[in-house]
């Protein structure tokens, strides 16, 4: 794994595949960052009644060349943090400053996701995506459009692609999908009644599950067959579901182009045939 930037962001985004100690370990680092920087590796090490070694290793396979390494780049990130341009948005703000301050939003979400892009997972995604007799696209709220965009690209390339906009049509084709499908689940907090419910009847029905969501220890994460991970920030005037669609967006997007890629000639085919029948709605 190669050097991670952020430390927070590399243990949330590694968070499903570490061990049960490293959990242990992870979770006590996201309950209290601030304190870590002023313990040694001896002190978290009694306190989680690890060895040292495994505190060590732990903090090696995040990227860092020790444990001193991480707890330099951790206090970067807490210790009196730069604010950025995004999180000062004021009801006085002109118009232009406000929109200035969006864009340096979603540019800083994208950025963060990108850091923790975890590139095992995006290769699984691409072979279940491949492989996949039937891909079907779910998400409610905001998150069912970023599915329907979803939809909307994986039509172009010629592969047997579903998504229903309602809640309970999405159950009843949950309900129709199986072994040998790919159902690629959408939702920000990974956690809410109506994603669970669909994933409980998606389990049943044995369904490769794709997720792309922003909670490392939501239920969806936990139970999904490959994660793909968003993360971003909450500021006064927009919640995080809000910053984390476009780096949603461009997740699907890169999950798009590697399949378009991998299809070769099949995947241009198909793209070919889509521009020609579209050609038919231009003046």
């Amino acid at each position: 794994m190669k050097q991670q930037q952020f430390a927070l962001a590399a243990i949330r985004g590694n968070y499903r595949n570490f061990s049960e100690k490293e959990k242990k370990i992870a979770d006590y680092i996201l309950n209290d960052p601030r304190n870590i920087i002023h313990l040694t590796i001896n002190q978290i090490a009694d306190e989680l009644g690890l060895a040292e070694s495994t505190v060590f290793r732990f903090c090696q396979r995040l990227g860092f060349k020790g444990f001193q390494a991480f707890k330099i780049a951790l206090a970067a990130e807490v210790v009196a943090p730069l604010k950025d341009i995004h999180e000062q948005i004021e009801e006085g703000d002109e118009v232009k400053t406000v929109a200035e301050k969006v864009f340096r939003s979603n540019i800083k979400t994208l950025e963060d996701t990108l850091q923790i892009v975890d590139e095992e997972a995006l290769k699984q995604a691409v072979a279940a995506v491949l492989s996949a007799r039937k891909i079907e696209f779910f998400g409610n709220g905001g998150s069912a459009m970023i599915a329907m965009d979803g939809y909307h690209k994986f039509v172009r390339l010629g592969l047997h692609v579903a998504m229903n906009m309602d809640a309970h049509l999405q159950l009843m084709s949950a309900s129709q999908l199986t072994k040998g499908d790919v159902a690629i689940v959408i939702s920000h907090s990974g956690s809410t009644r109506d994603v669970l419910e669909v994933l409980h009847v998606l389990k049943e029905k044995e369904v490769t599950i794709v997720c792309v969501t922003n909670f490392a220890k939501s239920p969806l994460s936990k139970e999904a067959d490959i994660v793909l991970y968003t993360l971003s920030e909450e500021t006064d005037f927009r919640s995080e579901a809000l910053a984390s669609r476009i780096a949603q967006l461009s997740l699907i997007d890169a999950l798009y182009t590697n399949v378009m890629i991998a299809r070769g000639d099949e995947g241009k085919t198909a793209l070919r045939h889509m521009r020609e029948a579209m050609s038919q709605k231009r003046l």
